[in-house]
């Protein structure tokens, strides 16, 4: 395979990067040696980039059909890895295929076939079976997260994508884990292991611990919340109806936060997410699907509020914190029959609760939802420019933006909102009149 001749510097400029770290070296130089590479590293050490570049130095400009595959666990993981592909500025087309949204749109953005294509078994699979993606030039197969993609519920998929892939040439398999056996089907030809996996908790993580005197934690976890004030909070369930259960007592204790879970649809998914990172909720309460795959910058805290199965997922849970040169703290809740994991080596310094009980100041932000995205040629440009010629919002009344396919979603500062949609009331977008309302 010819390399592409790019500037590293000019990718990690785009990222605001200053340098890869040691990972990432190793990873490009790997890669440029070998063709099939395993590389094994804690999250949220850089993988993403770690693998991407070399993806990157494969492909050709001159090349009208699709040269690479990314195949991940989760259509987070997803729009994560196309978020920052788009980021490195290389000039060369990109596709998202997942469940939980039209497969019509996704067959639009196929008819011109993309360098590289991300996307989840299921939906990779059935693009393939419909000859949506053609496969005879991938050359380069990523199999990111490779733990959670090869587990029994894909392997029927797995399998049958891979053995449509007849020109690959080059593979990288990444996870934060080595506990799994690669299948043969797989292909893998005297791979090179690159083990980053510190086995260490991070020094930036601290982990603490909390006694309930109940059997239900609620009210623990209420009280928890406002002794951590203001601060960003995931509180990890195990269950997809103790999310919710969990999410309804703390509203019903004017604690405001969002949920999320496998079963929501994916505007409800996206919903919740835009609402965490924005600032219009503090505390996202979620199943263990968002312990993976959700780049979230300044989480400072992680709830264990239902201890974790394994210690795979306590590491992957506390991954969401104290990433790249961030401080995070994971805290357990203990009921009075439970223990601490025997999996958690480190010290864990037991808190206490104060007597009194003081609600966190409620968020300064309210999320905006605009029934107009991307294909309505709306950007975040068009939006600014909207909120802040018809509805006479100042920069600092508009925070974070974030344009979907067909809607986006605007935080724009609570005390504002009033006279903001009374300003929109009518008004048109790009010239067309779309649905303005607070997001559900």
């Amino acid at each position: 395979m010819q390399k592409q001749e790019f500037s590293i510097e000019a990718i990690l400029a785009n990222l605001k990067i200053e340098a890869l770290n040691e990972m990432q070296v190793a990873s490009i130089e790997a890669n440029d040696n070998d063709n099939d590479v395993v590389l094994l590293s804690d999250t949220g050490s850089g993988k993403t980039v770690g693998f991407l570049i070399p993806v990157l130095q494969l492909m050709d400009a001159s090349n009208p059909k699709t040269q690479a595959l990314i195949i991940v666990p989760s259509r987070e993981l997803a729009i994560q890895i196309e978020t920052v592909f788009k980021a490195m500025g290389t000039g060369f087309k990109v596709t998202c295929c997942y469940g939980g949204h039209l497969r019509e749109t996704e067959e639009n953005n196929l008819l011109q076939a993309p360098a590289l294509i991300i996307g989840t078994p299921g939906r990779l699979a059935d693009h393939i079976r419909r000859g949506n993606i053609k496969t005879e030039g991938i050359e380069t197969l990523v199999l990111d997260e490779f733990d959670k993609s090869l587990e029994l519920g894909f392997q029927e998929e797995m399998q049958f994508i891979i053995g449509e892939l007849k020109s690959v040439r080059k593979r990288i398999l990444t996870s934060a884990t080595d506990a799994i056996d690669i299948p043969e089907f797989i292909g893998l030809k005297e791979p090179v292991k690159l083990n980053f996996v510190s086995g260490k908790t991070s020094s930036a993580l601290a982990i603490q611990m909390l006694r309930s005197d109940d059997k239900d934690k609620l009210d623990i976890l209420f009280r928890l919340i406002c002794y951590l004030g203001n601060r960003s909070a995931i509180v990890f369930c195990n269950h997809r109806e103790a999310v919710e259960r969990t999410s309804a007592f703390l509203t019903s204790k004017s604690i405001t936060n969002v949920f999320y879970h496998g079963a929501l649809e994916q505007p409800e998914r996206d919903s919740a997410l835009c609402k965490f990172r924005n600032g219009t909720s503090n505390v996202l309460v979620t199943t263990d699907l968002a312990s993976r795959g959700l780049d979230i910058p300044n989480i400072r805290y992680i709830i264990h509020y239902h201890l974790p199965p394994t210690e795979e997922v306590f590491t992957h849970r506390n991954g969401r914190t104290a990433r790249v040169e961030a401080s995070g703290t994971a805290i357990l809740i203990l009921s009075p029959e439970e223990k601490l994991p025997s999996y958690i080596k480190t010290s864990v310094e037991e808190i206490t609760l104060p007597e009194e009980t003081i609600l966190p100041e409620r968020p300064k932000w309210t999320t905006l939802f605009i029934a107009a995205g991307k294909k309505d040629k709306v950007n975040k440009i068009d939006v600014v420019g909207f909120l802040s010629n018809i509805a006479h919002l100042k920069q600092e009344d508009i925070g974070l933006i974030e344009v979907k396919d067909f809607f986006s979603f605007v935080a724009v500062r609570k005390s504002k909102v009033s006279e903001t949609l009374r300003f929109i009331k009518d008004q048109k977008i790009k010239n067309k009149k779309v649905k303005i309302d607070v997001a559900k």
